[in-house]
């Protein structure tokens, strides 16, 4: 049997199960077990607020924020939800398996997904549909618009019921609203969002005497370079829309590529240094044993940090309260 022909019996049987599925309705979804974790981190518990879940009827009909039609036959247990996982996880959800990129899943929500398996994204592509198949997900959810473009939708949305994001990380609140509903869980959604906004309102209080009018910048190592990150997302977005450092006019021009010829025009007066799982070691040291970067203000202010961690380069409450939580212990002494 061809894999092409093994992958079209698999989608059948699984389209045939989902018309079983919706056509015993509540009892399907008594008999599925839902996967939780504890979400202290976030302050949203099962317990805290009780779940909007048995008051959505389903089959539920609805519309992704590319305008594709979604039909949730029962209430999701089994999700799918690579670069997601995070707002999962504040929801007091664990997907069924968690994205990875070959070498490892993200390491800050491993206290929660230990046991989760891991599915790679070897050199950023997505997984084939056999091997999202494998785990037999009641729901996908797709971070943003290019997995439309790539043609990775329409392989998964045979999979099952597909939901896809224009740029969910953009707009962290809203996306954290919309996983609630489709999980049946708005209550924990505001409870989470309610309680990460106060932890922002109480750093940005403690960090004020500290950061007022000053420039913040993140340089990033990998394999291939020096780069900034940019203040639209994951940890920029943290230091400058929920903190209030300003923006480095450097930073927030088109380049994001950083070389020891442009450092020395580089406006800022704290600079935190990211290495990627270790893989930017050479770049690393090349940038801070430098005459260049030596003379700065920032260096030689000591306002220059090294910061460990996966989740300077990811989005959600949790990865985003963990950046502050790091920013106050570096700043605020």
């Amino acid at each position: 049997m061809t894999k092409k022909t093994s992958l079209a019996l698999m989608l059948t049987t699984t389209m045939l199960a989902a018309g079983l599925a919706a056509g015993c309705g509540n009892n399907a979804s008594s008999e599925a077990v839902t996967q939780k974790v504890d979400s202290s981190a976030t302050g949203s518990t099962e317990g805290s607020a009780k779940s909007s879940s048995d008051q959505l009827a389903y089959p539920r009909v609805l519309k992704d924020e590319m305008g594709n039609e979604v039909t949730l036959p029962a209430a999701p247990t089994k999700i799918f939800a690579p670069n997601l996982e995070d707002t999962l996880v504040a929801l007091g959800v664990a997907p069924i398996v968690q994205w990875s990129s070959g070498s490892r899943p993200k390491m800050y929500l491993q206290d929660k997904l230990k046991d989760v398996p891991s599915i790679a994204f070897t050199g950023g592509l997505p997984p084939e549909p056999e091997a999202v198949m494998a785990h037999e997900p009641d729901l996908i959810l797709l971070h943003n618009a290019n997995h439309i473009e790539s043609g990775v939708y329409d392989k998964y949305k045979m999979i099952a019921p597909t939901y896809v994001f224009k740029q969910a990380n953009n707009d962290l609140e809203s996306s954290v609203r919309v996983v609630g509903d489709l999980l049946g869980k708005s209550a924990e959604a505001e409870k989470a969002l309610q309680t990460y906004k106060e932890h922002v309102e109480a750093a940005k209080k403690e960090l004020a005497p500290h950061i007022q009018g000053k420039k913040a910048a993140i340089i990033r190592f990998n394999g291939r370079g020096m780069f900034f990150i940019k203040y639209d997302f994951f940890s920029g977005y943290v230091l400058t829309n929920e903190l209030g450092f300003l923006p480095s006019q450097v930073v927030s021009g088109g380049d994001i590529n950083l070389s020891l010829e442009s450092l020395p025009d580089l406006d800022a007066d704290y600079i935190f240094l990211i290495n990627d799982a270790g893989t930017g070691d050479a770049f690393e040291k090349d940038l801070t044993e430098s005459p260049v970067w030596k003379s700065m203000e920032a260096v030689k202010n000591g306002r220059t940090f090294k910061v460990e961690g996966d989740h300077w380069l990811s989005g959600g409450l949790i990865a985003h309260r963990k950046v502050i939580d790091d920013v106050k212990g570096l700043i605020a002494k």
